[in-house]
């Protein structure tokens, strides 16, 4: 059982709809973080980041929520900083916000549960193609989700009509607005379902601590040559509300 989660957001708006989800009618406690950061707190086990926009800046903040709380924990009070920054009281990260859908797997209001947290664009392009990470001999840019995580997580979207799906999620950091990229990740990634801009680093940070760790996304636009006005923001942020609501009892946001 899940005792107790860090969920992290790019932006306030997202983590508001998540919030909302979870609890409408409880205050969330705010708790300042070293680099001006603030944690909404929950009492029942839930503490929610802003984490800021692409994967390196989420991944320093996320990184940064661990180590306080790894600190910040009682009962690792009288351990050195290298013993604390081991460990964390977290038991699950969730990257949670809207995104890019691929068409036609993930439609606009679509959830996207991440089967694996793929960064589509850490590598180098050469005359042959592209390298991802992995076979230029270091590093890696996957990270893959657990069945027995994902599973109850559809199982519970599904139960409240909400359309899903489970699929890689990519990270870029570099937003697609071409047939052309998008043509060139698709044929490179054809299972995937949605790109955004911060699940890899939510990801790296939370690899970092042992600490599992799955992407949410709702759709707010398909992935393609950019077209704001063809953006759905607000439905995607409802559609994230209504997700986290559904969610709420399987995650077993429960304080330890």
């Amino acid at each position: 059982m899940v005792h107790r989660i860090l969920i992290v957001t790019a932006v306030a708006a997202e983590a508001d709809s998540v919030a909302a989800g979870l609890d409408p009618d409880t205050a969330w406690e705010p708790l300042a973080l070293p680099g001006g950061l603030t944690l909404r707190r929950h009492a029942e086990g839930v503490d929610l980041l802003v984490g800021g926009v692409g994967p390196a800046a989420v991944a320093a903040a996320t990184g940064t929520a661990l180590a306080y709380a790894a600190l910040a924990d009682a009962s690792l009070a009288d351990a050195s900083l290298a013993d604390a920054t081991a460990r964390t009281p977290y038991d699950l990260v969730v990257s949670a916000g809207i995104a890019g859908g691929f068409a036609p797997r993930a439609p606009i209001g679509t959830v996207v549960v991440s089967e694996a947290i793929v960064a589509a664009d850490l590598g180098a392009e050469t005359p042959d193609g592209y390298l991802a990470v992995e076979e230029l001999g270091f590093g890696r840019s996957v990270h893959p989700v657990p069945p027995a995580l994902t599973g109850p997580l559809a199982a519970a979207l599904r139960a409240a009509g909400r359309p899903h799906t489970v699929a890689p999620v990519l990270t870029v950091s570099t937003v697609t607005g071409t047939a052309g990229r998008t043509a060139e990740l698709a044929g490179r990634h054809s299972e995937a379902a949605a790109e955004a801009m911060e699940g890899f680093g939510v990801a790296e940070a939370a690899a970092a601590y042992g600490v599992p760790v799955v992407e949410i996304r709702a759709v707010s636009n398909a992935v393609g040559p950019r077209d704001r006005s063809a953006w759905r923001i607000g439905e995607a942020l409802d559609s994230l509300r209504q997700a986290f609501r559904a969610l709420g009892p399987t995650l077993s946001v429960e304080a330890k």
